[in-house]
């Protein structure tokens, strides 16, 4: 990526956070918080996951046979069944259903916005009106969706009265909500009423019934699929489950995990009645007996792309999609910018870059796929179980291996990495950060000296798009591995030590942030542990961020190899920094043999986990120092969060004596090096200004401020004047 490209995103990013963000932050922010407080209350959640993802997986695996199914179940009815093979397919068989129609009615479907199907059809003369409330604002203001559920989050109340006072000029100006929707409700209602064609989506297509089910929080759904004569329903192969029975699990956890209610206002299952009579508003007195008005049901199945998302392994997870939007919502950097940057050509958040690059190719993914961090809130939010974070990851990597040249074996050998010469400077920048901070601690103060001067920080910024802004960290001299040998290795010896533990020196850990890892030393042995700090490989999470994959799982292979002979001798391995944890629990299942990524992950630990662990064991707690009361302002790792890791933390701070504080913030905004980049510095500080807030606010401004991720200290150190710690340096017997 060129400077002036940097330049320009960076631009774009800072206009939707000034015009879109602050609505897009409040209406996303809201999902999120509904869902959380109503899957808390939804004791079979876990259980629901579980029964939805083997359903998906089991009617992606029988596709085919689905398809074949639902043909005859909608032709048993007197229905018609077309399998579209592209959008430019599609397109043309919903005009010849059209005909010489005048107008059709709408309701919100993605599918259709993939197909972009009101162009096509008013490119033929038939006149498209949307009936969903947010896409007919948007149809209103020629604009695109921002989100899968709510496509007009990025507008406000105020906008939208602006604009359809603006645009139709009523007698009275419209200002309230209820004002604004009885507007509509009645200008849609007599466009539904005079409608020739009415076209939907479909939430789900049982195969075995033809039964088309949407869920919505409208009527005007099922009312532009009954209203007019013919109804066309729009979906995606993928919206096929097998039988009725299987719709129950869908239902309960959609609208859970899309807007936090316990279910929608409408959900609306039509099996084609094409033997039902038509409506004749012109004769409104005539009973619907007297009809011989003839109804007509159109399934459009649209591929375009997904019979070959379902033979790719890494994109066919893509498929088990519900279109929830909950991905969206629990992503901190989408609840700042919204759909116009997190987005392409029609999908949205973080598996939107499986669906761009699965039905618009790559192109579109590589336009907002590095917006995804990596950070893994969505994982435990997305009700299918679908590895988000790995799509982007390996959608990445396809998109760096796209930019390859016919030079790149000029450049073999000549790279510590695995990537081709072609790549982006900055991700191999990046992607390289343990073999950089090698060479800075070794040539330490001076690398720090040097990169922190002006014409150093330019050059970083014009090629390597570092922004100046942003603080870079010092490299230690010492580090942890050459001070914990110079002490001369553990104070406590393993045959006195109640365990053994291999204390993992990630890069910053042992490069920078070094008296993290001191601490942690002198805590584990005041918990009679004897620490091993080995040489070992760096996880690969710097490669992986940057989609550098084969990089990353030559780094897994490594660590493997350099922890299984502490695994072999009983050893446990305590992670400080909780995305290296994250790393061995995850990804390694993708790299590794499944007994090895096993073997790892079951013998790894969180250290503040771990700590937990030893005082729950009998290790002495009073050999650590007391709180006695000291307020502490505590924010924890995303993907210490996702796994469920950040109560070990504030019950061993609260043990010893502290009165501990959360945040209540998705993420600080850093993760990792997307904090660093110049076209994303606005963005990071944008979603760090929630965490910022809170721990200025009169509960927190006095508190000692305390994170357990490298990022998270980095960010919070650049957004508050009172250092940040982490954790364990609180307990460390040192301080006293």
């Amino acid at each position: 990526m060129s400077a002036d490209t940097r330049r320009e995103k960076a631009e774009h990013i800072r206009h939707l956070l000034e015009t879109e963000g602050k609505n897009v932050n409040r209406n996303a922010s809201h999902f999120n918080e509904q869902h959380y407080e109503a899957i808390e209350e939804f004791d079979e959640y876990e259980e629901l996951r579980t029964t939805v993802r083997e359903i998906k997986e089991d009617a992606i695996e029988r596709l085919p046979e689905l398809i074949e199914t639902v043909e005859e179940s909608v032709e048993a009815n007197g229905g018609n069944v077309y399998l579209a093979d592209d959008a430019a397919d599609a397109n043309r068989y919903i005009e010849e259903v059209a005909g010489d129609a005048e107008t059709l009615v709408k309701s919100k479907s993605m599918t259709t916005e993939e197909i972009e199907v009101n162009d096509s059809l008013e490119r033929s003369g038939v006149e498209v009106f949307e009936t969903d409330l947010g896409e007919f604002v948007l149809q209103v203001a020629d604009e695109s969706p921002s989100h899968i559920v709510g496509p007009s989050i990025h507008k406000s109340r105020e906008g939208i009265a602006e604009l359809f006072n603006e645009h139709f000029d009523p007698e009275e100006p419209l200002e309230s909500a209820e004002e604004l929707t009885e507007f509509a409700r009645d200008y849609l209602g007599e466009r539904i009423r005079d409608a020739d064609v009415g076209m939907t989506g479909a939430n789900f297509v049982v195969a075995d019934s033809g039964t088309i089910t949407l869920v919505t929080n409208e009527g005007n759904a099922r009312k532009s699929a009954v209203t007019p004569d013919t109804h066309v329903a729009v979906a995606g192969v993928e919206k096929l489950i097998p039988t009725l029975s299987d719709l129950q699990p869908f239902v309960e956890l959609i609208a859970r995990s899309a807007t936090g209610q316990p279910i929608t206002q409408y959900v609306t299952m039509l099996s084609p009645p094409v033997e039902t009579p038509t409506l004749e508003f012109d004769e409104p007195d005539a009973p619907l007996s007297e009809s011989d008005g003839e109804r007509e049901f159109h399934l459009v199945l649209l591929d375009n792309g997904r019979t070959a998302m379902r033979e790719d392994d890494q994109l066919r997870e893509t498929l088990y999609c519900i279109r929830c939007g909950a991905c969206a919502n629990s992503c901190a950097n989408f609840q700042h910018v919204g759909g116009h940057a997190f987005g392409g050509e029609t999908y949205s958040g973080g598996i939107a870059t499986g669906w761009e690059a699965g039905v618009h190719g790559q192109e579109s993914a590589a336009e907002f796929n590095d917006l995804c961090t990596g950070c893994s809130r969505c994982v435990n939010n997305c009700p299918v179980k679908i590895d988000i974070p790995w799509i982007n990851e390996v959608v990445r990597d396809r998109i760096n291996h796209d930019d390859a040249t016919e030079f790149d074996f000029l450049v073999e050998g000549l790279t510590p990495d695995e990537e081709p010469g072609g790549m982006d400077l900055q991700k191999r920048f990046f992607g390289n950060y343990a073999d950089l901070a090698k060479v800075g601690s070794a040539t330490a103060p001076l690398s720090n000296w040097i990169a922190g001067t002006a014409p150093a920080r330019k050059l970083m910024e014009r090629f390597v798009g570092i922004d100046r802004r942003r603080d870079l960290p010092k490299f230690r001299r010492e580090t942890l591995r050459k001070w914990f040998e110079s002490r001369g290795g553990s104070r406590v010896s393993s045959a006195d030590a109640d365990r053994e533990a291999v204390l993992y020196p990630d890069a910053y850990t042992n490069h920078v942030q070094v008296e993290r890892g001191k601490a942690a030393v002198r805590v584990l042995e005041a918990l009679d542990v004897a620490v091993r700090i080995p040489a070992v490989a760096s996880s690969g999470r710097a490669p992986l961020s940057q989609g550098m994959l084969a990089t990353a799982e030559g780094h897994a292979h490594d660590v493997y190899a350099d922890l299984a002979e502490h695994i072999d001798a009983d050893r446990d391995v305590v992670v400080i920094e909780p995305s290296d944890l994250a790393m061995f629990a995850g990804e390694y299942e993708k790299f590794l043999p499944d007994q090895s990524a096993e073997r790892l992950d079951s013998n790894s630990y969180e250290l503040m986990e771990y700590v937990y662990g030893c005082l729950e064991n009998g290790a002495d707690g009073e050999k650590l120092p007391a709180g006695d009361d000291e307020r502490v302002a505590y924010h924890s790792h995303c993907q210490q969060r996702t796994l469920g890791l950040e109560a070990h933390t504030v019950a061993v701070l609260e043990d010893r004596g502290y009165d501990v504080l959360t945040s209540e913030t998705e993420c600080c905004g850093m993760a990792g090096s997307f904090g660093y980049k110049r076209e994303y510095y606005e963005l990071s500080m944008d979603v760090g200004s929630e965490l910022e807030a809170q721990f200025r606010a009169k509960e927190a401004r006095d508190r000692t401020v305390v994170a357990s991720g490298t990022s998270c200290l980095e960010q919070l150190d650049s957004l508050l004047e009172r250092p940040s710690r982490h954790p364990v340096q609180l307990l460390d017997p040192t301080i006293n």
